[in-house]
């Protein structure tokens, strides 16, 4: 669990159709993770896989950033971007499982064969002599 004070919150207006609310309430929320502060919790292999994964959601501060404005509560809007995060950072963080290289077996082999000598004697019997 990433402690509270790793996190920077900041509210600003929504924008698109919406009327007066809209205009008059700060319901978009912006959310962003400082990765330094977050490196003593998370450690530095889990930051570098955090950076390598998403460098296009990382400010030039180097914050790990997420927005929510789907609601029309700024507390849904919150709640919305925490997922939002917990869901970016958890995906950064799988651990992938190496590909190991097989080679293809004796059947697959001999059927690749055949079936280049088959498409072969195709291709010889359209050749000749056109009879005219």
């Amino acid at each position: 669990m990433i402690p509270k004070d790793c996190f920077h919150l900041s509210f600003s207006r929504s924008g698109g159709a919406g009327g007066q609310h809209v205009n008059k309430t700060e319901t978009k929320v912006d959310l962003r993770l400082d990765l330094v502060a977050a490196e003593a919790v998370l450690g530095p292999f889990d930051v570098a896989r955090i950076r390598e994964a998403m460098p296009s959601r990382i400010d030039a501060d180097g914050m790990l950033f997420v927005t929510a404005s789907e609601h029309r509560s700024q507390f849904q809007n919150y709640e919305a971007a925490m997922q939002r995060m917990a869901g970016l950072i958890a995906a950064a963080l799988v651990r992938r499982r190496k590909r190991i290289a097989t080679k293809p077996t004796r059947g697959s082999q001999r059927r690749r064969v055949e079936e280049k000598r088959h498409r072969g004697d195709i291709k010889r019997g359209r050749q000749g002599g056109g009879n005219s």
